[in-house]
């Protein structure tokens, strides 16, 4: 990737800042931490932010923070968004900087947007008197699952709410230095479901002594398929995958029990409340058609990250401006992702898009993508991550979303 040489002096900074950035993502990269407590990534982000003019403000019930910067203005606020926390695996990329910690690794770029915030904090910090309003940067750690915006959101650190809010993503299969995003739904909601199957056990060979649930399972499985298909309209789509079933012990026992547990992902409420509707009818029937019982529980997960148009408009033309018209794809449609800056999204007008980070030498469509044991980044693309969030501040501060 090459970057344009450019009197833009966000383009200029994020170059400047790229070997410190480099640095704070390789740290943060060998210490991975998950949930919503992640003390070390704290410790390491704010020793990045050491020195400059921003107001700390703590969440109670994470170890995310806001740093707030004030330009002279009392104008408008934007937010700039960038997670913490690893994923819970272990990591086989065989980088130098690896992870330490058995069990975990940034496999979603974190690291990254955490590198990203605190060279944008810099850039911005370095031109505060320049400012036509104030700045939030949002580090959020329990994004993997565990809804750390939205309990950041309830510690009350957005209130009063920013008038608009901005996010990256690193992509390694996006075009290396390309931003892509879209208006409207971007990413699903993400529900959890599991279904507890209750039969009555018994010794292999005489299943009609007892009451297997093994074909009970099977069939709701396949039972769920149809219903998605034949209930859900086509045009809201709905995809509900089986990632789990387990029952048995042994295989001349037929056990008592088994149980499926699977994800919801939808683009609207109505088509998520549709999928949670039928499969609340579905698995208690047709266990009782085999005379057993079923319980569902779902949990609900992260809401549809819903982008606003103006919010995305404006990201367009700030990276078209920083880099060229080929700087930014309108993705065609969403993708079954799912992500927990859809809680901010709920309050603040915004925009989340992605940045193409594909590893030197690699194929975006076929190297290794998020959550893969052996995901692996391009760290230069950090340079016009600082840029576009630094630009796309400075554009909203000044104009907002072009409002007359």
């Amino acid at each position: 990737m090459d970057l344009p040489s450019s009197d833009n002096p966000w383009i200029a900074a994020g170059e400047a800042l790229l070997p410190d950035m480099i640095a704070l993502r390789r740290a943060i990269h060998e210490e991975p931490e998950l949930g919503l407590h992640n003390p070390l990534t704290t410790a390491k982000a704010k020793a990045a932010l050491a020195g400059l003019p921003l107001e700390i403000v703590d969440s109670r019930s994470t170890t995310g923070f806001m740093a707030i910067l004030r330009g002279p203005a009392n104008g408008r606020t934007v937010l700039l968004r960038g997670d913490m926390d690893a994923l819970p695996l272990n990591e086989d990329t065989g980088l130098d900087f690896t992870s330490r910690t058995t069990g975990a690794m940034h496999a979603c770029g974190h690291d990254t947007h955490v590198a990203m915030l605190a060279g944008a904090a810099r850039a911005l910090s370095a031109r505060r008197d320049e400012l036509p309003g104030t700045v939030i940067f949002m580090f959020q750690p329990g994004e993997e699952g565990h809804h750390g915006a939205r309990w950041m959101i309830e510690d009350g650190l957005l209130d009063p709410a920013p008038d608009a809010a901005f996010a990256l993503h690193i992509s390694p299969n996006i075009p290396t230095g390309v931003f892509a995003g879209r208006s409207g739904a971007l990413l699903a909601a993400a529900d959890r479901f599991e279904i507890a199957i209750t039969g009555r056990g018994g010794h292999a060979s005489a299943p009609h002594d007892a009451l297997d649930p093994i074909p009970v399972a099977c069939e709701m499985v396949m039972a769920i398929q149809a219903m998605v298909t034949r209930t859900i309209p086509a045009f809201d789509p709905v995809v509900v995958t089986v990632g789990r079933i387990e029952a048995g012990t042994t295989n001349n026992v037929i056990p008592e029990r088994a149980v499926i547990e699977g994800t919801i992902r939808s683009f609207s409420e109505r088509s998520r409340r549709l999928a949670h509707e039928g499969l609340a009818r579905l698995a208690p029937n047709i266990a009782a058609a085999h005379g057993a019982e079923a319980v569902i529980d779902i949990e609900d997960g992260f809401p549809v990250t819903v982008c606003d148009s103006r919010a995305v408009s404006l990201a367009q033309e700030v990276a078209e401006g920083l880099f060229g018209e080929g700087a930014w794809r309108t993705m065609p449609s969403p993708a079954m992702g799912a992500e927990d800056f859809a809680y901010v999204l709920q309050k603040v007008p915004g925009a989340m898009a992605f940045l193409g980070a594909t590893p030197e030498g690699g194929d975006w469509r076929s190297c290794c993508a998020l959550h893969s044991n052996r995901m692996v980044l391009d760290e230069r693309v950090m340079a016009r991550g600082v840029a576009m969030h630094c630009a796309y501040a400075e554009a909203f501060l000044a104009d907002g979303f072009g409002e007359a």
